[in-house]
């Protein structure tokens, strides 16, 4: 106990002679020590009890404001409910005491507690309600108690306008200016306040004018003012900070550390690496949050060695670094999938004995899983974490799926669940993009379901897609019919899904869900997916439809929608609206050539597509696989033979890019159709690629043209070796046999075809394909 504490003990104990005055000297000693600590508070509330003053509300007051200050949150709870008489001095501590404590929902309460109780509020427990409804964005209740306190006609009161300032910048509303040119004298905290709202919401110009707005008023800024100034500067450029720095010299602004903090921060941003290194240098009492930000500073501006030389003269200097330094540098590594970078930040935390620290680890983790081209040194952290939490099990997840390793991924879902980690909302969306069957998607729908999340939008759009992926369209749009609120990515992952499995149609159908959905506006993403759909089924009409509705929503000049009309109007025909949607991109991008490329070649007109091609080179824009197969499929439409073979090595000398099967294919189908069948095979024996069952079809279907009876069979052999029973095989082959003069083998062909569509099993039973009715209808 402190002198201090103990002298007052003495006087209270031993005061029978100063009786006359000890309400009041015990009033001053109770305001005195509610300075100090908790425990010296418990000296002085003892007494009070046993000399039988607590029933002064006056000294009851200071005792509580003792322990509001001590964020003694029970003790003052206490005392003020044995209280026999409660003012707004009362009302107002134990408010106060709440919201100091985080408990702003309670002291709302407490407030309404006061209002029905007959007590008036003061400016001073309207600034703590007000700032209670900011802590919990209860923007409508604390527009109510607004107009409460313009009632009692504070609206001019500097605390309260503060604390309203504070409210509506909050939500970046309007008022907050209102409310500001109301009070009567403004202050620097409410100066402040008013720019940090404007920092806030991102307007830091609007921060520059109020600032020269404070100082034409005479307010002085302070170290507060500064640094949100700073951290404008960071965002407008260089100028605007020196200016600050110097400005704050100039009127003698104390530059304590966290302002000096902010200075680093501002110079980092502005990458002024080294005006931020002597700004560390010129601060005597420098610590390991100013060396953080020096170190990450470099980092921020991609110079990894400068920042390890800042860590080491951290060290030198006699701060240790901490596990935020470590922090901070990790979340530099991943956006730019440094490995090594990572690896020496990891060897640093082994050597400082931070491998254990959980938030490190899982840093660790997901640089890893970001940066190698494996997940063995990301799992290796795993399992050298004693605790791994949800965050750890997600990152970890997460790296696995992002490595197509998606059954892993589901695999380390379940061990997640049975070492009793409860997924969180992310880990759970993240999986279900990672499940690949049905059985998946309906384990963790009802894992969704049991944690009570189904509502939460992006997993119910991540439960939409994973259906829709698996073909269970009706599920998914169950999914959609039960979702309190959805976005437009939920009907765009549908109509995606859709697209991609052939449901043109029924994607087109959504466009009429979406305009009867409230709150949910169509994008450029959706309306390029429905224009495909359109493209796909030949839909001028809707098409046109959906190409006006882009123009009137603002997305007439979005490259995603002009892409998609480009190949939609190709696909229809409408070559000069391909063209004009074309000419309307101000930069067009390989997708945009290729569609106008296709467009040419679908319809004919194969020196346009070609030509397509040369002035895309000729603008720098790169080919991909797309336009290598889209000028393969012009060369095939139009006969080029020779000129399909030069293409086809151009592209992977010139440009680097590996033929897939779908090139191979139709340079193959090139070469048939030319009756360049020898060619054709020489391809088909030389290719790295194992051929599908295309490949041989249409060397096949070449070779009835051509009446070569050897090659046919071969390629029918293959073919049926590859696809067992592919019925195509047999007709074609019967067909070729017809065509030689060989009636024999046609029917013997047939024959082979029908034993293979019906087989006796053992049980007598008949074994069919489902679909043999309808093959026997349409081929036999």
């Amino acid at each position: 106990m402190t002198t201090t504490s103990k002298t007052a003990s003495n006087v209270l104990m031993n005061g029978a002679e100063y009786w006359r005055c000890l309400e009041d000297v015990l009033a001053r000693v109770v305001s005195f020590c509610s300075s100090r600590s908790l425990k010296e508070g418990f000296c002085v509330h003892a007494p009070v009890v046993k000399l039988c003053l607590h029933d002064h509300h006056y000294v009851n007051n200071n005792l509580l404001n003792l322990y509001g200050k001590c964020f003694g949150l029970r003790d003052a709870r206490q005392l003020f409910d044995e209280m026999p008489h409660r003012d707004v001095v009362s009302w107002s501590g134990i408010l106060s005491t709440y919201a100091k404590n985080g408990r702003h929902g309670a002291a709302i309460d407490l407030y309404r507690d006061m209002a029905d109780s007959g007590v008036y509020p003061n400016a001073f427990t309207f600034s703590c309600v007000v700032r209670s409804c900011a802590a919990l964005s209860d923007l409508d209740y604390g527009k109510r108690v607004h107009g409460s306190l313009v009632k009692h006609g504070l609206q001019s009161n500097l605390v309260v306008g503060s604390s309203l300032i504070e409210l509506y910048s909050k939500f970046d509303s309007s008022d907050a200016t209102k409310v500001f040119g109301l009070i009567d004298e403004a202050d620097v905290v409410s100066w402040t306040t008013m720019i940090s709202s404007s920092v806030r919401a991102g307007k830091y110009r609007q921060a520059f004018q109020l600032y020269i707005d404070m100082i034409k008023s005479g307010v002085t800024p302070n170290g507060f003012t500064v640094s949100k100034m700073l951290a404008a500067s960071g965002f407008l450029g260089l100028e605007y900070g020196k200016l600050i720095h110097a400005h704050a010299v100039v009127l003698g602004v104390e530059l304590n550390l966290v302002t000096r903090t902010t200075l680093v921060d501002m110079y980092s941003k502005c990458q002024r690496m080294e005006d931020a290194v002597k700004v560390a240098k010129l601060t005597n009492d420098s610590d390991v949050v100013l060396w953080t930000r020096i170190v990450s500073g470099f980092a921020q501006n991609s110079n990894f060695q400068s920042a390890l030389t800042a860590l080491a003269d951290m060290n030198r200097s006699g701060v240790s670094p901490n596990e935020v330094t470590y922090l901070a540098l990790l979340s530099e590594c991943s956006p730019i999938l440094s490995l090594d970078l990572g690896t020496q930040i990891h060897s640093r935390v082994i050597t400082a004995g931070l491998e254990d620290h959980i938030p490190l680890g899982n840093a660790l983790l997901d640089m890893y899983m970001k940066c190698s081209d494996t997940v063995e040194d990301g799992l290796r952290v795993f399992k050298e974490m004693q605790l791994p939490n949800v965050i750890s099990w997600t990152s970890l997840i997460a790296g696995f799926s992002n490595h197509d390793l998606q059954q892993d991924s589901f695999r380390l879902f379940i061990e997640m669940r049975t070492a009793g980690v409860l997924p969180a909302s992310y880990t759970l969306t993240i999986v279900l993009h990672a499940a690949d069957s049905l059985s998946q998607t309906l384990q963790l729908h009802a894992q969704v379901i049991k944690l009570k999340a189904s509502q939460q939008i992006f997993l119910g759009n991540a439960l939409v897609d994973a259906y829709a992926g698996s073909g269970r369209i009706d599920d998914a749009w169950r999914v959609v019919r039960t979702m309190n609120k959805r976005d437009i990515i939920t009907y765009t992952s549908l109509a995606t899904r859709l697209n991609q499995s052939g449901h043109h149609k029924q994607a087109l159908e959504i466009v009429r869900h979406i305009a009867n959905d409230d709150g949910v506006k169509m994008d450029g993403f959706c309306l390029a997916g429905f224009l495909s759909a359109s493209s796909y089924l030949g839909k001028q009409e809707t098409g046109q439809q959906l190409h006006c509705l882009s123009v009137k929503s603002g997305f007439g000049s979005c490259v995603s929608v002009l892409n998609s009309l480009v190949d939609f109007y190709g696909k229809c025909g409408l070559l000069d609206e391909a063209r004009r949607a074309f000419a309307e991109i101000r930069e067009p991008d390989v997708v945009s050539w290729n569609g106008l490329m296709c467009g040419f070649a679908s319809n004919g007109l194969i020196d346009d597509a070609l030509s397509t091609f040369d002035e895309m080179r000729l603008a720098g824009v790169a080919p991909d696989k797309v336009s290598f197969l889209s000028v393969l499929f012009a060369c095939q439409q139009g006969g080029l033979v020779d000129r399909s073979r030069e293409y086809f090595d151009s592209f992977r000398e010139q440009h680097a890019i590996e033929p897939r099967l779908e090139h191979y294919s139709c340079l193959i189908d090139t070469m048939s159709k030319a009756r360049r069948l020898e060619e054709a095979v020489e391809v088909l024996e030389t290719m790295p690629l194992k051929p599908d069952a295309s490949i041989y079809r249409n060397l096949l279907a070449a070779c009835r043209v051509h009446k070569n009876m050897r090659l046919g069979e071969d390629m029918a052999r293959r073919g049926l070796e590859l696809c067992p029973g592919e019925p195509v095989f047999y007709v074609w082959l019967a067909k070729l046999y017809d065509d030689c003069g060989r009636s024999d083998l046609a029917e013997q062909t047939r024959k082979s075809k029908r034993e293979w569509f019906s087989r006796v099993e053992p049980d007598g039973t008949l074994e069919q394909d489902e679909s043999l009715p309808e093959m026997k209808h349409v081929m036999l």
